[in-house]
């Protein structure tokens, strides 16, 4: 009798939902490397002015291009990334957004450029079809589509208003997240509106939707309608933070549904501070193309200031990447009243908290917090073969079977089958190092094995 009740009850505990964010294990099954210093042509048919990248990212306007060393982000230690500004063509950087593609290649969306609108007027918004090789290392650039405005649809006067291309830019749109749709055009998710963006197959523009809230218009401090008040002391009415817009954005399998996560919390109504330690997320309809007004929380972990990616493996379930602003690994932080200088570097600000999240979107509580079934340290990955190809700068004792994934911004996580997913950095070229101490990130995408993660319920 009595084994047939511990059978019956480990057979009960197999059954049961997993408790609430539990940890779970992952491990490397390859990486693929894409070299930070990658750059692009600009198209035939653009501008001449478009042949030179970041120009504006000094105190002044730079036509010299390699001029400028390039330097680690403020915050982050005075520490030289290898690089050099302005660039000489388009850098293909800031993978801030990941879909399978089909036959082992990804879509992925590059970022606004080089951080913010005032200094991105220069840099070509681009989505890439792009195929990592595990085996070998290295990611091959299959194919790049330039986004574009051609039909005028944008509310605003787009940098390249005159032209008869008219390629977008960092200075009109920041892309952070990406869905093919099944008609084979594009939606992205936005930080300046924040907005969706609806792309044809050939990156043209064809329409930009509005955030809408609780029947209110949500608009970020580089939302385009938005400007400097007449008087000084006058308040500017916006409630998303800059750089805080769709960090996420996740398809139904159905393709009927998408789910928008901003990448930070809101600020309380007319006040200078957050409404909470969470996320909004908003459902919107795609065959309508409008928002149904339905929405949920996402609670952030301890320690977590953002989210990079979401992407749904099944009806319900997500994976959500969870992160602090540190990046470089803890094992070579600055000591206490130490800075980092160019000659000794040291990581300033390591990274502490870097996860990958599922979560269970048809369950919400009654505050509508939806239920964190699990996760996985991305900063203890398990690598007992070895086969990482690069770890970084690290201390001399640390463990040659784990990997860390130390970067400042991880905005890439998609399931690729029943027991993997991919994991990839933005590297905010050529700001930031954090697999380094003194050299600029590159574009790096894993394979991870976490059956047990993606098995959870």
């Amino acid at each position: 009798m009595r084994r047939i009740l511990l059978a019956t009850v480990a057979s009960l505990a197999l059954s049961l939902p997993v408790l609430a964010d539990q940890r779970f294990e992952a491990t490397l099954a390859g990486q693929a490397v894409l070299p930070g210093a990658t750059f692009l042509p600009p198209p035939a048919d653009a501008p001449e002015y478009f042949h030179l990248s970041g120009r504006f990212t000094g105190a002044a306007r730079n036509e010299a291009a390699g001029s400028v060393p390039s330097v680690s982000l403020p915050g982050y230690g005075a520490r030289a990334t290898g690089l050099s500004l302005p660039f000489r063509g388009q850098p293909l950087q800031g993978f801030s957004g990941i879909k399978p593609a089909g036959d082992g290649a990804y879509w992925v969306t590059g970022d606004n450029g080089f951080g913010n609108r005032r200094n991105s007027p220069d840099a070509m918004l681009m989505i890439h079809r792009v195929r990592p090789d595990f085996q070998a290392g290295g990611v091959a650039v299959e194919r790049t589509i330039f986004l574009s405005d051609p039909n005028r649809v944008a509310p605003f006067p787009v940098a390249t208003e005159a032209t008869s291309s008219r390629y977008l830019t960092g200075a009109d749109f920041d892309p952070e997240s990406l869905q093919p749709l099944p008609d084979g055009t594009f939606f992205v998710g936005e930080e300046f509106g924040p907005y969706l963006l609806h792309f044809d197959g050939e990156g043209r523009l064809l329409r930009v939707v509005e955030t809408r809230l609780d029947g209110e218009v949500l608009r970020s401090p580089d939302h385009h309608a938005l400007s400097i008040p007449a008087q000084p002391g006058a308040a500017i009415p916006f409630r998303a933070r800059r750089s805080g817009g769709y960090e996420g954005l996740a398809l139904t399998p159905d393709g009927r549904t998408a789910w928008a996560m901003l990448e930070q919390p809101l600020f309380a109504a007319g006040e200078n501070r957050p409404e909470g330690a969470f996320l909004r997320v908003l459902e919107f309809d795609v065959g309508r193309m409008e928002w149904t007004g339905r929405t949920a929380r996402f609670r952030l972990a301890e320690g977590a200031t953002a989210i990079g990616d979401f992407n749904f493996i099944d009806e319900r379930r997500a994976l959500v990447i969870e992160r602090d602003n540190g990046e470089g690994d803890p094992s070579l932080a600055c000591a206490a009243g130490v800075e980092s200088t160019h000659e000794r570097p040291c990581f300033a600000n390591p990274a502490r908290l870097k996860r990958i999240t599922l979560v269970d979107m048809g369950s919400t509580d009654a505050e509508g917090f939806v239920r964190k079934i699990g996760h996985v340290d991305l900063m203890a990955i398990r690598d007992p073969e070895r086969i990482a190809r690069q770890r970084g700068d690290r201390a001399p004792s640390a463990s040659e079977t784990v990997l860390g994934f130390p970067f400042f911004t991880i905005e890439n996580v998609a399931m690729v089958d029943a027991d993997h997913i991919i994991v990839g950095n933005d590297n905010n070229l050529p700001f930031s190092a954090g697999r380094h101490l003194s050299r600029v990130d590159d574009n790096e995408l894993v394979l991870l094995r976490v059956p047990e993660l993606l098995r959870a319920r």
